[in-house]
């Protein structure tokens, strides 16, 4: 596919920074979105995903691209009764609105046969004391969905990668210490690693037939018991 450029936001931990060091180990070239430098040897655009209103200048010197994954994320967790309009808002945010704001900058820049990955949550079908958290990732099933249709005739896919509990800094975060992290039934951790992996998959040539789906890697926490 020569000289990919892919987009990939929160690369400086967790599962944006495990997408970006597996694009450039394909042989990606990639701009990276988020707070903190990365580690990865990427093109990095320094960007607060909240402040979205920022996202168009800032994106406006970003050339063709063949891929756009928006991995940034947060949250914060409560249960009805105790929930945080500012917290609700924040994650909205960024998991939402920023995701709305980047794709509809890049849209025209992606070429043909290009590819759009959400990173959503296995959470997004609802948990207790994540309603906050849950609804925004179920927002991106719609967006995905929606805009899967409207870029269908330029064989552009769009995707949501939904993992259950993955091993970042963001389960040890105190804000989400009301919902403590439950190992899956397969007896550990999703690996940031293996998001990534299937996040290139889907940017890969043998993806270009899935679009409009959210693809679940939940360790089993998704099974009936």
């Amino acid at each position: 596919m020569g000289d990919r450029h892919a987009v990939v936001t929160g690369v400086s931990s967790g599962i944006g920074e495990a997408i970006a060091a597996r694009l450039l180990d394909d042989g990606w070239r990639v701009t990276g979105l988020s707070r903190s430098a990365p580690s990865a040897d990427v093109t990095w655009l320094r960007a607060d995903l909240a402040d979205t209103a920022a996202l168009p200048d800032l994106l406006a010197d970003v050339g063709p691209v063949d891929a756009v994954v928006h991995a940034a994320g947060l949250q914060r967790t409560a249960p009805l009764g105790r929930l945080s309009a500012a917290d609700g808002a924040a994650m909205w945010q960024v998991h939402v609105q920023a995701a709305t704001v980047l794709v509809d900058s890049l849209v025209s820049r992606v070429v043909d046969g290009g590819r759009i990955v959400l990173l959503g949550s296995r959470t997004a079908r609802g948990v207790a004391g994540k309603s906050q958290y849950s609804a925004t990732k179920a927002a991106l099933d719609g967006l995905a969905r929606s805009w899967a249709a409207e870029l269908v005739s330029r064989r552009i896919t769009v995707n949501v990668v939904a993992p259950g509990p993955t091993d970042t800094p963001m389960l040890r975060d105190p804000a989400r210490s009301s919902t403590p992290v439950v190992s899956p039934p397969l007896g550990r951790l999703i690996q940031t690693s293996e998001v990534a992996a299937l996040t290139a998959f889907l940017l890969g040539p043998d993806g270009g037939s899935i679009t409009g789906q959210s693809i679940v890697m939940c360790g089993g926490t998704s099974l009936p018991r």
